[in-house]
């Protein structure tokens, strides 16, 4: 058994993309068979061959260990990198996904570009991961476990043993002598996986001697069908997007069949770079769109995400801060930064600096404003202008009003001015702009026009 290990990784090395190697090695059974059987390996040496150990300080013997991965690392001529990490011991997730979390971290930015990380799990590993995912629910994705190849920060994670039975790693290990580190936690049946390892799992293969296989089969059949759904997820949420990135048409993703409104929910928010919902979110959303009226404005939270239901459309956007109550300030045409990360207000000229005197006064809406639109022969409602253009009413409340001396409203945000407004900023040879907070000297794009992507006009299409 311990040749299908040498067999294995050259088959597997053959057909890797390019790029350097690096061995994710803990000191175990598992990982140190790996590196032994790399460094034995001219092709993984060609590649560029090196090691990373994570010390993550749970153990009194931690360093006792780190000292013996890297005596074993000299031994076959292989650079070690090793790195200490603080393991979080509070919190939902658990110590153990804690501990794999930094693992990974660390080990991620350590990945140069296009290098790949070779990982050790074989696969009773996988058979461990797929009953764990069974148990907490999860869909095709979830059940197809660990993939042998799959991108990783700035490079690859690489998974070559996947096929292998622990048998056949203890076989190569025995053969060439080999000695390990034996970790204690591995042993703790508090730990989900450990309890699956020793309690569950032995009895199954009493009863059914081939279920290893048979479930890391089951997984190779789930990640096909995952990836199927994927592409028909991408292909879908090109239908049904809105206007705007930021947007669903909810009817269109309601139609779905259910196989495919997860997974496009899910790629959605990943490229907006927003958190994604547990499962029980994802469902409770489609509830609420299912029963609200045309008059309602449902919405589902989580920590870092809101989707929020407009008309037709679905918004997806993180928290937002509301504006602090009553608060104002003068605005003189410099620049104004606005509270809760809502931008600044500016004035703008070719020609000058513009300065206005007197200073206007700016704040956010209180209820009952109104607004003659420049051009207009009618003072509208902002309430009235707001719903004929669409604006969400989550985002009314922050937008910045500016009032001249008597009261008068005569901006709404660089959204509306007035006739008033509009002969003023002419006098000044200037334009009323509202932007996001500077970063590294670069003016964000403005937030006007943010909105107006959102409801489905283009960055010049304003109101004014």
């Amino acid at each position: 058994m311990s040749e299908r290990v040498r067999r294995l990784l050259a088959d597997t090395l053959d057909e890797l993309p390019p790029g350097p190697l690096l061995a994710a090695f803990s000191g175990g059974l598992d990982s140190t068979v790996l590196l032994h059987a790399l460094a034995d390996s001219s092709m993984a040496r060609t590649r560029g061959l090196r090691a990373v150990h994570i010390d993550h300080g749970l153990h009194g013997a931690s360093a006792d260990w780190a000292r013996q991965c890297r005596a074993f690392a000299q031994t076959l001529g292989v650079e070690l990198i090793q790195r200490t990490v603080a393991v979080a011991r509070d919190g939902g997730l658990g110590l153990e996904a804690n501990a794999r979390r930094a693992r990974y971290g660390a080990i991620q930015a350590l990945l140069a570009p296009g290098e790949i990380v070779a990982l050790a799990h074989h696969r009773d590993d996988q058979a461990e991961t797929v009953l764990l995912k069974l148990l907490r629910g999860a869909g095709p994705e979830g059940i197809g476990a660990m993939h042998p190849l799959r991108r990783m920060g700035r490079g690859l994670a690489w998974r070559p043993l996947l096929d292998l039975p622990r048998a056949a790693l203890r076989a190569y290990a025995e053969r060439h002598r080999l000695t390990w580190i034996a970790d204690p936690s591995n042993t703790d049946t508090t730990l989900d996986r450990n309890f699956l390892r020793m309690q569950v799992i032995p009895r199954i293969v009493h009863r059914w001697p081939a279920a290893p296989a048979s479930l890391a089969q089951s997984a190779a059949w789930a990640r096909a069908a995952a990836q199927f759904i994927d592409g028909e997820a991408q292909r879908a949420l090109a239908h049904t997007q809105g206007p705007a990135p930021s947007t669903l048409r909810f009817r269109d993703w309601l139609a779905l069949p259910l196989a495919l409104r997860d997974p496009l929910l899910r790629r959605w928010l990943r490229a907006l770079n927003l958190p994604e919902p547990t499962h029980f979110q994802a469902e409770e959303l489609a509830r609420q769109l299912e029963e609200a009226g045309a008059d309602r404005q449902p919405c589902v939270r989580w920590p870092g995400a809101e989707i929020r239901r407009y008309r037709d459309l679905l918004y997806a956007l993180p928290p937002l801060q509301p504006p602090p109550s009553g608060w104002t300030a003068a605005f003189d045409g410099g620049d104004l930064a606005l509270p809760a990360d809502l931008g600044v207000l500016r004035l703008t000229s070719p020609t000058c600096s513009p300065c206005l005197s007197p200073a206007l006064c700016v704040r956010f809406r209180r209820g009952g404003e109104s607004l003659r639109p420049a051009g207009s022969e009618h003072t509208r409602e902002l309430r009235n202008l707001f719903q004929e253009a669409g604006i969400p009413p989550w985002q009314r409340a922050r937008l910045p009003l500016l009032f001249d001396r008597d009261g008068t409203l005569i901006a709404v945000a660089d959204l509306w001015l007035s006739t008033a407004g509009s002969r003023l900023f002419a006098e000044h040879e200037a334009c009323l702009e509202w932007v996001g907070t500077q970063l590294a000297g670069q003016a964000q794009p403005s937030f006007a026009s943010s909105y107006l992507q959102q409801i489905g006009h283009s960055a010049t299409d304003r109101f004014i």
